[in-house]
């Protein structure tokens, strides 16, 4: 079923490019080295700021706070309603954000009306950094 919850992920939205990508991997081979323990983390990067702005909208961080709140898998329909927002339009920012490994979605039975669309969020908590 993927990752719970519970494991705490971190996931972290950021535009440090490549830069950032090598000194995060050194960071982690020198932990590895040491033997610490890493703390389950995915990172997003972009090269340029404005970028995460066209996929970190005002309403696509509302979806994924309101998803993060639920603690658990909540159908689109529910997220449209207590985001009072068309079904639709929620739908394609899930999209968007599922292909940025931001959410997580599946689809179950829903009795009667054929199946509904459930959204989890990836991480526990999300980190967006922007370096200008």
């Amino acid at each position: 079923m993927g990752m719970e919850m519970s494991k705490k992920v971190k996931a972290r939205v950021t535009n440090d490019g490549l830069k950032g990508f090598f000194g995060r991997a050194r960071e982690h081979a020198r932990k590895l080295d040491l033997g610490e323990k890493l703390v389950p983390e995915m990172t997003i990067s972009f090269e340029n700021p404005s970028d995460i702005m066209l996929i970190l909208s005002p309403q696509r961080i509302r979806v994924l706070e309101f998803a993060k709140k639920k603690r658990g898998a909540t159908a689109v329909s529910t997220l449209a309603s207590g985001l009072k927002r068309d079904t639709r339009a929620v739908s394609r920012d899930v999209e968007l954000l599922e292909q940025f490994g931001l959410l997580r979605t599946r689809y179950e039975a829903n009795p009667g009306h054929g199946r509904r669309r459930i959204v989890e969020a990836c991480a526990e908590r999300y980190q967006l950094i922007a370096t200008v």
